[in-house]
């Protein structure tokens, strides 16, 4: 036996905050011998995730909601609420039946890391490309879309 359990589960995005990678990291280690578990933990990751996002962290659905509101893209939209619905459903008595499916959760886990790539590390790389921008052009692009 390998220590720790992972599964098919990939490493956390580096950019989610240090206490959302330490409860994916745990959801990881737990995977195989409690799928439930995992799916629960990532169902956690995701509500910090919410508040990483600007949201309150309180109620996950109303924080989709307001992202949807703000323009959220509608992939990232059903990535947040296929990991908020199963997760819901590992904690809950519910429809669905996690107690042997760990590829489910690992799903879950992709779906962690995709919304983190594309809401928090792609924001953060056009936004270092854009700022490496001379400050003229900037000034430039400043004034055409205020005069636009």
């Amino acid at each position: 036996m390998i220590y720790p359990e992972k599964g098919n589960c990939p490493l956390p995005n580096q950019d989610l905050e240090s206490e959302i990678q330490e409860d994916y990291l745990e959801a990881r280690s737990i995977i195989n011998k409690s799928p439930r578990g995992a799916a629960a933990l990532f169902r956690l990751c995701l509500q910090k995730l919410c508040k990483q996002l600007g949201q309150p962290g309180k109620n996950i659905n109303t924080d989709i909601a307001a992202l949807v509101q703000d323009g959220l893209n509608p992939k990232v939209q059903k990535a947040l609420d296929s990991v908020r619905v199963i997760g819901n459903e590992a904690v809950h008595p519910g429809t669905l039946d996690l107690k042997d499916n760990s590829e489910l959760a690992s799903k879950l886990a992709n779906l962690i890391n995709f919304i983190a790539e594309t809401m928090i590390t792609n924001q953060n790389e056009i936004d270092s490309i854009y700022n490496s921008l001379p400050v003229n052009k900037k000034e430039q692009i400043e004034k055409r879309d205020t005069t636009t």
